[in-house]
């Protein structure tokens, strides 16, 4: 599930995930950080579920992935748009 805040000059975008599934631990990967595995570590939140916010300019569109424990790659189904195997997203 993706959640957007829209600020004067960017759009600040939350990635959340259930708390457990997949198991272990995720970070979000994506051509707005170079998809470095790591750079945005999802974390608990107060209701359970886990989560990391991202600051990404506006009015682009952004390609991403998931990548979990394993090496296990997913996309989320939420964001409404694919580009290939990732999965897209515009501000």
């Amino acid at each position: 599930m993706l959640e957007r805040t829209l600020r004067k000059d960017r759009t600040e975008v939350t990635f959340v995930l259930p708390a457990d599934t997949p198991p272990g631990p995720v970070s979000v990967v994506g051509d707005f950080n170079d998809w470095q595995p790591g750079a945005h570590m999802l974390k608990r939140r107060k209701d359970g579920k886990r989560a990391v916010t991202v600051e990404l300019a506006g009015e682009r569109t952004y390609s991403f992935r998931y990548l979990a424990a394993g090496d296990y790659w997913f996309n989320d189904d939420t964001a409404g748009d694919q580009d290939g195997s990732n999965s897209r997203l515009h501000t």
